[in-house]
C-alpha cells in the first residue's frame, strides 16, 4: 500500500486502496480489495472486499491498480535496511517480511531491543514507519505486528484462541489465494467454527478429510504452528558449466564421458562454496535442436555427488538419443543392432545448478520425513537406476483428468517433468475429495444389487432403478484376500452410498464419446469402492481405505 501511494504522488492521510484480480474456479470474477491504507481501514474498508463494497464504506476512496513490479521494486529499501539487522531474512510477499529471531533477539538483548532496532533502522534508511511482531507460528507473529506486540514463547495458540477465523487471511503471501481463504472462513463461521480457537480443538485428520490441504493449512497456523521455518532471503547465483564437443559426440558413451567431466567440475564448485542446489538442469544441443531437462535433486542431504550427477545426465542423453534415433528411422545406418545407439552428434553440453543456496540452510528434524529414513530408500532406488535405467524406477505425481486413473502420472524417479495436464485448472465433472487410496490397473467386472436382488440402473435422468444393497465382484480388489485363480463372487452389503455422478467426455463425438456414472459405496467392512456404470454394466475402478 505505500509503494502504491508513493509511485501514485499521494499523502498517506488519503483514503486509498489496491485492487486485484478476484480468482474464483480459475477464472477471473472481477476485483477485490488486495491492499488498504491505514485511513480507509479506519474507515471500514478490509482486504477481499468487492470495489462497490469498499466504495459504499468510503465514497471518497481513492482506487489503485496492483502492480506486483512496483511492490517489489518499492520495498525493496525496506528489506535493505533490515538486513543491516539481522543477516538473512525472507520476503513473504512485498509488505511483510520474516525472519528468525532467536539469534538477533540474544545478540540485541531481548526481543523487544529487535523490534525497536528493526524499527529505527528502517526509519533511518527509507523515511518509513514499520510495525515488528515476535511469536512463535507466521499467523501469529504477523497478527503480533499488527499490534507491536511480542507473544512469548509457547503462548501462540492461547494468544489466537478468541480470534476470529476470518483472520487468516492475513497469512495468506499470494493474493490469488485471499478469496479461497475468505470463503472457507465463510463456511467455518457457519458451521459454528466462528474463532481460531474452535478450529484448532479439531482433530487434524479430521479437518484435512473434510476440507483438503486448505483446511490442514488453517489447522496448522490457528494451532499456533509453522507451515516451514523461514527461508533465508540471502540468494546464491546459479553454478553453470558447459563444454563444447570437438568432434561432436556420436554415442551415448562418448556424450557421457564429458559429461562426467562436467559433473565433477560441478560438484567441485558446489562443494568449494558449501552450497547446495534444488535442481539440476540437462542442456544438449545437437545441429538441429537443443534439448533441456530439469531433475530435482536431495537438497536437504547436500546436494548430488558427482556420480549421481553424471548417472541422471547418462539415462537422460539414453532417452533423448535413443528417441532421436528412432524418429529419424536409422534401423540400418551405422551400428544398427548395437546396444549404443547412434544418434545426432551432440555439439554442446551443459549442466547448471538451480535454487542453490548454502548448503546447511535446510536443518534435518530430529524424526520425519528429512530425518535420514528416506536416505536409504533413495540411495536403493537411485542404485536400482544405475542397474537398470533412469526409467526403470516410476513415482507417482498428479495430472489434471476427472476420472481417478486419468489423474496419475508416472515420472522416472528424481525427475522433475511437468505433466501433461494441469492439475491446477478447473476439471468440471471431476471426483470429488478424498481421492481413492488403491487405483485397479483395469476395472474389476461387478454387480450392483438393490434389497431384491435385482441389478441397479442408472437412466439418462440420473434415476436410479433401486438403492444399492449389495456389491459382488471377483476376488483380488487391494486388501481382501484371494486364492489364486478363484472365480467365485465375493458379495458385500453396502452400509452407505453417495451419487451418482455423470461423467460425459466428448459427448458431440459419437466415435470417442465417453459416457459413465460413478457410485461411491461403503461396505459392511469398512472399505469403500468407487464403481462406475458404463453401457449397463458395472465396474469396480479404485478401493477407498
Amino acid at each position: 500500500m505505500v509503494a502504491a501511494l508513493a509511485v501514485a504522488g499521494l499523502d498517506a492521510h488519503v483514503p486509498a486502496a489496491v485492487l486485484g484480480a478476484r480468482s474464483r474456479g480459475g477464472s477471473t470474477a472481477g476485483h477485490s480489495v488486495v491492499a488498504v491504507s491505514a485511513v480507509a481501514r479506519a474507515q471500514g474498508v478490509r482486504r477481499g472486499m468487492r470495489r462497490r463494497q469498499a466504495q459504499e464504506r468510503c465514497p471518497e476512496l481513492a482506487l489503485l491498480d496492483v502492480d506486483d513490479a512496483r511492490d517489489a521494486r518499492e520495498f525493496e529499501p525496506v528489506a535493505a535496511a533490515a538486513e543491516t539487522v539481522v543477516a538473512g531474512l525472507e520476503v513473504a510477499r512485498p509488505g511483510l517480511l520474516l525472519l528468525p529471531a532467536d539469534g538477533a533477539a540474544r545478540y540485541h538483548g531481548s526481543e523487544r531491543a529487535l523490534a525497536r532496532e528493526l524499527a529505527g533502522a528502517v526509519a533511518e534508511h527509507t523515511g518509513y514507519e514499520c510495525q515488528v511482531g515476535v511469536a512463535d507460528g507466521l499467523l501469529t507473529a504477523v497478527l503480533a505486528a499488527r499490534q507491536d506486540a511480542v507473544v512469548p514463547a509457547g503462548e501462540a495458540r492461547a494468544f489466537l484462541a478468541g480470534r476470529p477465523v476470518g483472520d487468516l487471511v492475513h497469512a495468506v503471501t499470494d493474493p490469488s489465494g485471499i478469496t479461497a481463504v475468505r470463503e472457507a472462513a465463510s463456511l467455518w463461521w457457519r458451521l459454528g467454527l466462528q474463532t481460531l480457537g474452535d478450529l484448532a480443538a479439531l482433530p487434524a485428520a479430521q479437518v484435512r478429510s473434510r476440507f483438503g490441504d486448505l483446511g490442514l493449512w488453517a489447522h496448522r497456523l490457528a494451532s499456533g504452528q509453522d507451515v516451514r521455518p523461514p527461508a533465508r532471503r540471502r540468494v546464491e547465483p546459479e553454478l553453470v558449466v558447459a563444454e563444447e564437443l570437438d568432434p561432436p559426440a556420436l554415442r551415448v558413451d562418448v556424450a557421457t564421458f564429458a559429461a562426467r567431466r562436467l559433473a565433477e567440475r560441478l560438484h567441485g564448485l558446489l562443494a568449494a562454496r558449501g552450497l547446495a542446489c534444488g535442481r539440476l538442469r540437462i542442456t544438449a544441443r545437437t545441429e538441429d535442436e537443443e534439448l533441456e531437462r530439469v531433475w530435482r535433486t536431495d537438497a536437504a542431504a547436500g546436494g548430488m555427488s558427482a556420480a549421481r550427477i553424471t548417472d541422471r545426465v547418462r539415462w537422460q542423453l539414453e532417452g533423448w538419443l535413443t528417441a532421436s534415433a528412432a524418429g529419424r528411422g536409422r534401423p540400418g545406418g551405422p551400428g544398427a543392432g548395437s546396444a549404443v545407439p547412434v544418434v545426432a552428434p551432440i555439439a554442446h553440453l551443459a549442466l547448471a545448478a538451480e535454487e542453490v543456496a548454502p548448503a546447511g540452510a535446510l536443518q534435518p528434524r530430529l524424526w520425519g520425513p528429512d530425518a535420514g529414513e528416506d536416505d536409504r530408500a533413495r540411495r536403493a532406488l537411485g542404485r536400482v537406476q544405475g542397474l537398470l535405467g533412469g526409467d526403470s524406477v516410476l513415482t507417482v505425481a498428479l495430472q489434471g483428468g476427472r476420472a481417478a486413473h486419468e489423474r496419475v502420472h508416472l515420472v522416472p524417479f528424481g525427475e522433475d517433468a511437468a505433466p501433461a495436464r494441469d492439475p491446477a485448472l478447473p476439471w468440471p465433472g471431476a471426483l470429488p475429495s478424498p481421492a481413492p487410496a488403491d487405483l485397479l490397473p483395469d476395472p474389476a467386472p461387478a454387480r450392483v444389487l438393490d434389497d431384491a436382488g435385482r441389478d441397479v440402473l442408472v437412466d439418462v435422468r440420473l434415476a436410479m432403478s433401486g438403492e444399492p444393497d449389495v456389491v459382488t465382484w471377483l476376488p483380488g480388489l487391494p486388501g481382501q484376500p484371494g486364492q489364486p485363480g478363484a472365480t467365485e463372487a465375493v458379495a458385500r452389503r453396502v452400509v452407505g452410498w453417495a451419487g451418482p455422478w455423470p461423467l460425459a467426455e466428448r459427448w458431440w463425438s459419437a466415435g470417442d464419446g465417453k459416457r459413465r456414472v460413478y457410485l461411491q459405496v461403503v461396505l459392511d467392512d469398512g472399505r469403500g469402492l468407487l464403481v462406475a456404470q458404463s453401457g449397463g454394466d458395472w465396474h469396480v475402478e479404485a478401493v477407498y481405505d
